[in-house]
């Protein structure tokens, strides 16, 4: 599905999931490149740069920006830059393009002046406003690391386990999407100078300055994360060893009790006690006598 906006000469095409048509119609308009064509269709693994003669075709991936993914899946986007016109393409719904498009629609950005004299200013708006989309689910993750540290100290160690995978999951996902941007950005800075000439310095400084951001917050949340998982881990083992503890001495304190009771079943001529006047109450009170004493003593020693 092709959809087009237009405003001061220059025109954003946003094309979702392109079918051959819709494709050879952008290469007849705006004169694509038939390996650049090609590529449209179908999304790509690795995200690169390439300066043609009439645009700059970029390929970036993003994190999904939706909370209740438990894994974030990469999202493509496949931007051709030309002097007046950008070209979009996707392959899934990507929450933040469509909320720009509002914008671009009701020109709040626009009638302020910020779009420059060509389409290198609309991308620049558009990536700000998708890597804002990513901070804003990274600082979501960052509230739920938040959430796990409380729950942790409620005594929740065990719950909190699967928890933290889940996180740091979703953390490394979100760094191994974002930590290619780097190269390509620097590589596109290079290009796009060349290409929109040197007044696009400073929007490429900021997005770059933005995805900077991005990555640092990542690694700050997994180091977060990571000192989180060591705590949860340390209380887990603490907790299981205690419970450890009381076995062990709870099985020592049986044992002295279990040779005591078989003895006296023991099937002898002679057992001493056994037939005297309250035999029972004398054997159950030795017992009891004995399992009081190693108890003490097991306390006395702080083993309990």
């Amino acid at each position: 599905m092709i959809t087009k906006y237009e405003y001061m000469g220059l025109t954003w095409v946003d094309i979702e999931s392109p079918n051959q048509d819709e494709i050879r119609e952008l290469m007849k308009e705006y004169s694509i490149h038939p390996f650049v064509a090609e590529e449209l269709l179908l999304p790509t693994v690795k995200p690169r740069v390439e300066l043609y003669d009439d645009y700059i075709y970029l390929i970036l991936h993003f994190p999904t920006t939706k909370h209740h993914h438990s894994k974030s899946m990469p999202q493509e986007i496949d931007f051709i830059i030309g002097k007046k016109f950008i070209i979009t393409t996707r392959y899934d719904a990507v929450d933040p393009v469509h909320n720009f498009s509002k914008t671009f629609e009701v020109n709040s950005v626009l009638e302020k002046g910020e779009m420059g004299g060509h389409a290198g200013f609309i991308f620049y708006h558009m990536i700000n406003k998708i890597y804002k989309f990513v901070s804003d689910e990274i600082d979501y993750n960052s509230s739920k690391l938040k959430k796990i540290e409380d729950d942790i100290f409620k005594g929740m160690e065990k719950e909190m386990v699967r928890e933290i995978s889940e996180t740091g999951r979703i953390l490394l996902d979100f760094k191994q999407i974002m930590a290619p941007h780097d190269e390509i950005l620097k590589s596109f800075e290079e290009v796009a100078l060349n290409f929109f000439g040197k007044n696009f310095a400073y929007p490429i400084k900021s997005i770059m300055s933005e995805q900077y951001k991005i990555i640092k917050n990542i690694e700050k949340n997994k180091e977060t994360l990571d000192e989180l998982r060591e705590t949860n881990n340390s209380l887990l083992s603490t907790k299981q060893n205690e419970i450890m503890t009381v076995l062990t001495v709870v099985s020592f304190i049986a044992y002295p009790i279990t040779i005591i009771t078989a003895l006296f079943q023991m099937n002898t001529k002679y057992t001493p006690i056994i037939g005297m006047q309250n035999d029972f109450w004398i054997v159950a009170g030795t017992i009891l006598v004995v399992a009081i004493g190693l108890f003490i003593y097991f306390k006395s020693k702080k083993w309990l």
